[in-house]
């Protein structure tokens, strides 16, 4: 049996309905729902009339749902369950208090200002569904321009295209050298580049701003650069480097620290010169608005820095 007055329903003919069969009074539904008595006695006599049956007996006491009423109220339960569900989600996404974000940063600011932020925002939007990619710049710059991120945290090169990216500036950081904890190196004091040479260095490719500051502070130093390189960007891979061998991996600073924090198999030796990365900037798309929880977490991000 065809029900075309079912397209014409809406949630608030359905929370009469359901309310009249939590209170057994037309007029308490009515009220409930913010509806007059003879609205309401209109409506459900509308829609009894459609569907052929009656949906409530009318009792000198009140009103009971019939078999046919009883059906009726169960999908209706089910789909207001569905709408509030759907309201409070649509809220919480609007309020950037739920909803999916992508973000792509460098280990550097991964560690020091988007895992904090990250924390910080999920204390009051528990159900934001974040995803963090740890890459080189040039694949996060790449992400970015495909869409793959909402925004990121990297270095621009000289040869990138950021016209249609908008920037904020990030930091400046210092780049260590992390050595396992039995390195030659290691608990020496103001140990020079030179010393260093003797050693493999595990290290980003060539072109990658911690590999060019690196190589940079060895020639103003009158020194040749490493030798012997190892090339990866992979963190485990320089980890399991370090630990099982003499090798020498350079990480930003921020790295260097957590991991040798508290951590008796990795050491970062004391180098006399200063190595200077070039700064980090946060990007996003000019041309793409970013969702409520992106926002608060770039924004969270920003203030961190």
């Amino acid at each position: 049996m065809s029900f075309p007055f079912a397209n014409r329903l809406k949630p608030a003919h359905l929370r009469l309905l359901r309310a009249i069969g939590e209170s057994g009074k037309l007029q308490l539904a009515a009220d409930s729902v913010a509806m007059s008595q003879p609205a309401a006695s209109r409506l459900l006599a509308e829609i009894e009339t459609e569907i052929g049956g009656a949906l409530f007996d009318r009792l000198p006491r009140g009103m009971a749902a019939t078999e046919l009423g009883e059906a009726f109220l169960r999908h209706a339960r089910v789909i207001l369950s569905e709408v509030d569900a759907l309201s409070d989600n649509i809220a919480r996404l609007q309020n950037g208090q739920a909803g999916t974000v992508r973000v792509g940063s460098v280990t550097g600011p991964a560690v020091s200002a988007l895992v904090p932020a990250l924390l910080a925002v999920r204390d009051t939007a528990p159900d934001m569904q974040p995803t963090i990619e740890v890459a080189p710049s040039v694949d996060l710059l790449k992400g970015l321009e495909e869409g793959h991120f909402d925004f990121v945290l990297a270095r621009v090169g000289v040869k990138s295209d950021v016209a249609t990216l908008r920037a904020h500036p990030g930091r400046s950081e210092r780049v260590r050298l992390l050595v396992g904890a039995d390195h030659p190196l290691a608990g020496r004091r103001q140990v020079g580049l030179a010393d260093t040479l003797d050693y493999a260095f595990v290290i980003q490719e060539a072109g990658s701003p911690i590999r060019t500051a690196v190589e940079r502070q060895f020639l103003q130093s009158g020194l040749a650069t490493p030798k012997h390189v190892i090339n990866s960007s992979s963190l485990l891979i320089a980890l399991s480097l370090i630990t099982s061998s003499d090798a020498i991996s350079p990480q930003t600073q921020e790295v260097a620290e957590v991991l040798s924090r508290g951590n008796s198999e990795l050491s970062v030796i004391d180098i006399a010169e200063d190595i200077a990365v070039s700064p980090f900037l946060v990007l996003y798309r000019a041309d793409r608005h970013l969702s409520p929880i992106a926002q608060r977490l770039l924004d969270e991000v920003l203030s961190r820095l």
